[in-house]
């Protein structure tokens, strides 16, 4: 049996910020039931809730060297719905009110990755694979290494470095090769951990990894060009026989309408009329007009990468002109939380506008919702997508990432396709493509033949499991 160990920043129920925690928290539990062992470890962040907290199990008391230094490390183990996770405990290092921001993150995470491979003879799980998850993990391929090849112990001890967003690389100054990663400068070059003269763990884990993986095929594509490349693109297209492009999913016992306890209403593809239901209940619990309109449902970070500048274009004369309503769930940066916030002013019976993020209102909307827009300027793979499907909330997106890998055009020629793309990063192409699917609302027979396109998509972790168990075995040949 194959023996995998994700090493990561987050991983849900525990600690999660976005998409990454998605993953991890989920992905191993497909796995296991694929008849791999996959275990999973992370800091143990303050942020953890008491309950979890309570239930760990202490394993083992080391030191782990960090540069010049050692530091405290306490191993402890919790198993949580079928998978094993370990927590790295040094309070020094996580207990903060929050996982990131923090001034000495180079040296927080350069911990963890020694601490990683420090306490792997202490777990009973020798794994064939780390699976390192973004740049908190980066360094585990280099101090693999640099420190623990000649040991016997880590012979056979292979590495998957998975990209979920290359935009956060994890860049420190170059004082962190002696003083805190411990290792000869030999390491700082072009060809390893240097990036414009200073460390980058993210190229580390891409230059260092036996394999590389990032969370989509049109992903895997689009970074080994300039404009997603994030100047990384170049060395990207040098290991590109070593990258793969697998999507991501999400959990369809966690999204389920039709077990779903925080909506109104419980539905399945085959009724899924009873989305009506779940629409007009929310307009009652939102003070919105309780009118059989279109709604057009926005659950995300409200920040320029979300494709926020072309809403801002578009959005006062889709409201002033259009008959629907928009409902508005995120957090981010000011001027877009102004702006809906402006808007739902102005339009009180078309917009509703919710600057925090709440899970129960989230999933009320994917439920309410007909239509859900993402039209993100870059997007790896995204997660909102697959939630507003799995809903039957119709997706308009950019054809970008994940997005272009996940949602096909539907074909009024054809009745194939579960949502709507436009290509151009132009705020009045997204107009048009939005006025499309409206015009396809209006008639009724059409649009529930896309609802039940998008409901029957299937974007579960069980293909994407598989693809991950061929890339393991793969790895644990070479």
């Amino acid at each position: 049996m194959l023996k995998i160990l994700f090493a990561a920043a987050e991983a849900m129920p525990f600690a999660k910020t976005g998409g990454l925690g998605d993953v991890v928290g989920t992905l191993p539990r497909e796995l296991n039931k694929q008849k791999v062992d996959a275990r999973v470890i992370l800091p143990k962040h303050s942020a953890i809730a008491p309950s979890f907290r309570d239930q760990m199990k202490l394993i083992k008391t080391l030191k782990v060297p960090v540069g010049w230094r050692e530091q405290y490390c306490g191993v402890e183990m919790l198993e949580y719905q079928g998978v094993i996770f370990y927590f790295i405990d040094n309070e020094e290092y996580f207990k903060r009110p929050s996982i990131y921001g923090h001034w000495d993150e180079g040296e927080c995470y350069a911990y963890f990755c020694r601490a990683v491979l420090e306490c792997l003879p202490e777990l009973d799980f020798k794994p064939d694979v780390i699976h390192c998850h973004d740049w908190h993990a980066g360094m585990i391929p280099v101090f693999l290494k640099a420190f623990y090849q000649e040991n016997a112990f880590y012979k056979g001890i292979h590495t998957l470095y998975t990209i979920h967003n290359l935009r956060y690389q994890g860049i420190f100054p170059k004082e962190l090769v002696p003083d805190i990663l411990g290792l000869d400068w030999e390491y700082f070059n072009s060809g390893g951990i240097e990036f414009y003269d200073q460390v980058s763990f993210m190229k580390a884990g891409l230059y260092y990894a036996d394999l590389i993986s990032t969370v989509s095929k049109t992903y895997a594509q689009e970074i080994q060009y300039p404009f997603y490349g994030e100047q990384l693109d170049g060395f990207l297209r040098s290991r590109n026989s070593d990258l793969n492009g697998i999507i991501n999913g999400i959990d369809y016992d966690e999204y389920n309408p039709e077990t779903d306890n925080k909506i109104f209403v419980n539905y399945d593809a085959k009724n899924s009329q009873l989305k009506q239901e779940n629409k007009l209940h929310l307009q009652e619990k939102l003070g919105l007009p309780t009118i059989d309109v279109p709604m057009l449902g926005i659950v995300s970070r409200l920040v320029g990468p979300k494709g926020l500048d072309l809403i801002e274009r578009i959005l006062h004369e889709l409201v002033a002109t259009e008959d629907l309503q928009v409902v508005v769930l995120g957090t981010g940066e000011e001027k877009y939380e102004d702006l809906f916030r402006t808007v739902a002013w102005q339009y009180p019976d078309r917009v509703s506008a919710h600057i925090y993020f709440n899970d129960s209102l989230a999933r009320q909307i994917y439920a309410a919702s007909d239509m859900f827009l993402m039209p993100s300027v870059y997007e790896p793979c995204g997660i909102g997508q697959l939630i507003a499907m799995r809903y039957g909330s119709v997706p308009i997106v950019r054809e970008t990432g994940g997005l272009k890998d996940t949602v096909q055009p539907y074909n009024q020629h054809s009745g194939k396709g579960n949502g709507f793309t436009f290509t151009n990063y132009n705020a009045h192409d997204m107009l048009f493509t939005i006025k499309r699917a409206l015009g396809f609302y209006e008639n009724q027979k059409t649009w529930k033949k896309i609802v039940a396109n998008a409901m029957k998509a299937d974007y579960s972790w069980e293909n994407s499991a598989k693809q991950y168990k061929e890339v393991y075995t793969k790895i644990s040949k070479m």
